[in-house]
């Protein structure tokens, strides 16, 4: 929300503008006043709203033009001061004021400001002033209401500014339709969004329990039994469908909130709009959507268990008929609330393991957001603020795991979702093994994979439940992702594949390692097609011998067709998981063991440093006296010793 206003007073000469002013600052009436006051400053604490507020005097004689027109391009608000003794000052408020400001191109709110309501003759009723101001309303929209007051006695002048200010803070414009009397499409849209979030058992009723919470978000209070009761037979009375087993329905709830708009409480309306995380547009902020969230590089994010738990109550309230998934009905129900389903152009539900109806299950519901997080955790914030996620910090439900460097240098990853790059030949069973992993049945038909293809499912390790990401992405993206070291240095191990009965597909791999500098990174040989004849490959070497050379184990043979799959991914997520197994890296099986006995031999040497340096200096103490063997002999040795410490390390 904005934290300053800038109210500008414009009107004919002789209004009273400057005399307003000065009423306000002194709180009483000054009979003689300068042209055009100074602008005033109301500090915040004194403000209801608690704003910086700016008041702008102008004059409006030829000479005072430009300065006018100046200011009315500055300001937030314009309040148009007329004399009440005056009707010409009044009937040139549609024909000079609200033209000029919009030949200005300036579209904020205006305030129709009656001055020396003490000179009317006889008192003036709400409907006589409303029948007099209403033509102006409906000619121009950018009215928001008139005030009434006299700077002489002086009556309801802060009131002025004060309607100044809520104009600017919470208009109505964008909420209301002034002249159908009913709310515009945006609000609408945006209310029955926070009915359905507070609606926590989603039976389409807000009772009670979820009245009092709704209370407490907005308002930080809750509503006692008689305000509760009071709000439920002021509904009942005016909408017959708005209120249902003791508690508001959506048509209730939106009456409700109407209702406060056209009492003029429209703040009320705009609180909880706010609150919900509504700009003055009334769409979802970008700061609401997307908070603060550091990740640092070769680090992932995850879902923490705090996400964890409020993805499983989120889809527990949408499975209506607790059948343990959620149908397509269901699905678009929970996605009601958000612009909807984020991954409807990534083939999903085929990105994850499903029920044998094709339906999500929780499993497939939290790996498909693992693997969301992993990919892009902007998008699993955005939707946990579209889903509703509690009043602490979104933040809190995901979590940053250690970097990948940092993790295979003490030789295992801790981490619980992993990805792997899965490359070979067109044609070499990549998109069949993917399908195999995530529990779709086996196609003959082949489709050259034209875009990445992602899937998702959990792998278990021996109690322990690890979510494993893989990735193809066919040949026309393959080399932008392989040749780029921030994209390679985000796998945590490369599944190398190819057809065992194609005579020409274990090129392609052996090629692919000589472009790309991949060997950084654990790896595993698959071959697939295992159920045909075994072909020679056209190479300098076969895959097994070409594997041992590398200090590898020989592909792994597997056949999706037949349903033999040699438990592979669980060998590709030990793999992953533990990196300094011998066999793990291409090429460099020798380089992986040394380089985790270097980081050791660190520690070692750490520890052997730290005892030899006590023993040094227990000798020093004796052989330093003097006449001990020479000067200076003993300092050239330590300074030898630790020289050559240093080389070594």
């Amino acid at each position: 929300m904005r934290r300053d206003v800038r109210i500008l007073l414009v009107g004919d000469e002789g209004v009273g503008k400057s005399t307003l002013v000065t009423s306000l600052i002194k709180e009483s009436f000054v009979p003689h006043v300068q042209h055009v006051v100074p602008e005033v400053t109301i500090p915040p604490e004194v403000t209801p709203e608690n704003v910086t507020t700016y008041i702008v005097d102008t004059g409006s004689t030829p000479q005072d033009r430009l300065h006018l027109e100046s200011e009315i391009r500055k300001a937030h608000a314009i309040c148009v001061v007329y004399a009440i003794d005056n009707p010409n000052s009044f009937d040139r408020i549609p024909t000079w004021w609200l033209p000029l400001f919009r030949s200005l191109g300036v579209n904020v709110p205006v305030i129709l400001v009656g001055n020396k309501m003490d000179l009317r003759g006889g008192e003036v009723t709400n409907e006589a002033l409303e029948h007099e101001v209403l033509p102006i309303m409906t000619e121009f929209k950018e009215v928001d209401t008139c005030v009434e007051c006299s700077a002489k006695l002086p009556l309801n002048v802060p009131e002025v500014i004060y309607h100044a200010q809520k104009a600017v803070l919470h208009p109505t414009a964008p909420l209301y339709d002034s002249r159908d009397h009913v709310l515009k499409k945006e609000c609408i849209a945006a209310l029955r969004r926070i009915f359905k979030l507070c609606d926590l058992n989603k039976d389409d009723i807000l009772d009670s329990a979820e009245l009092n919470d709704f209370q407490r978000k907005c308002f930080d209070t809750p509503l006692q039994a008689q305000e509760l009761e009071g709000i439920r037979e002021k509904v009942q009375a005016r909408t017959a469908g708005g209120v249902r087993n003791g508690g508001l329905t959506e048509e209730g709830f939106l009456y409700l909130l109407t209702s406060f708009i056209q009492q003029g409480r429209q703040e009320t309306t705009w609180t909880v709009l706010r609150r919900f995380g509504y700009g003055e547009d009334l769409k979802l902020t970008e700061d609401f959507l997307y908070p603060k969230f550091d990740v640092q590089h070769d680090c992932t994010v995850e879902l923490s268990p705090l996400g964890v738990k409020f993805l499983t109550e989120t889809f527990q309230a949408y499975d209506k008929d607790q059948d343990g998934d959620l149908n397509q009905a269901e699905l678009e129900d929970l996605f009601s609330t958000s612009p909807g389903n984020p991954w409807a152009n990534n083939k999903f539900p085929d990105t994850t393991v499903t029920s044998e109806a094709g339906r999500i299950t929780l499993q497939s519901w939290l790996a498909q957001w693992s693997m969301a997080t992993l990919l892009n955790h902007r998008t699993t914030l955005e939707y946990l603020a579209y889903l509703g996620y509690p009043d602490t910090p979104r933040t809190l439900a995901l979590q940053t795991t250690q970097s990948r460097k940092s993790d295979r240098r003490r030789g295992k990853l801790r981490r619980n979702v992993l990805l792997g790059y899965v490359i070979g030949a067109a044609g070499s069973g990549k998109t069949s093994l993917l399908r195999a992993f995530v529990g779709r049945k086996f196609s003959e038909q082949y489709e050259p994979t034209k875009r990445m293809n992602s899937v998702v499912n959990s792998v278990d390790l021996d109690g322990r439940e690890v979510y494993l990401v893989l990735q193809e992405f066919g040949s026309r993206y393959e080399a932008e992702v392989l040749k780029s070291s921030k994209k390679t240095d985000m796998a945590d191990i490369v599944i190398y594949v190819h057809d065992s009965s194609d005579t020409n597909s274990f090129s392609y791999i052996s090629n692919l390692r000589q472009q790309y500098s991949l060997d950084h990174i654990p790896a595993v040989f698959v071959a697939t097609k295992s159920d045909l004849d075994l072909a020679m490959q056209r190479h300098e070497v076969q895959p097994d011998v070409y594997c041992q050379r590398l200090n590898m184990p020989v592909p792994v043979a597997v056949s999706v067709k037949a349903g033999e799959m040699a438990d592979v991914f669980r060998l590709i997520c030990t793999t992953a998981i533990d990196p300094y197994h011998p066999n793990a890296f291409p090429g460099g099986a020798d380089r992986a063991v040394s380089a985790a006995a270097k980081f050791k031999s660190y520690v070692t040497m750490g520890a052997v440093l730290g005892g030899f340096t006590t023993g040094l200096f227990l000798v020093y103490r004796t052989f330093s006296r003097p006449g001990a063997f020479g000067p200076g002999w003993f300092g050239q040795w330590v300074s030898w010793v630790f020289g050559s410490a240093r080389r070594e390390l």
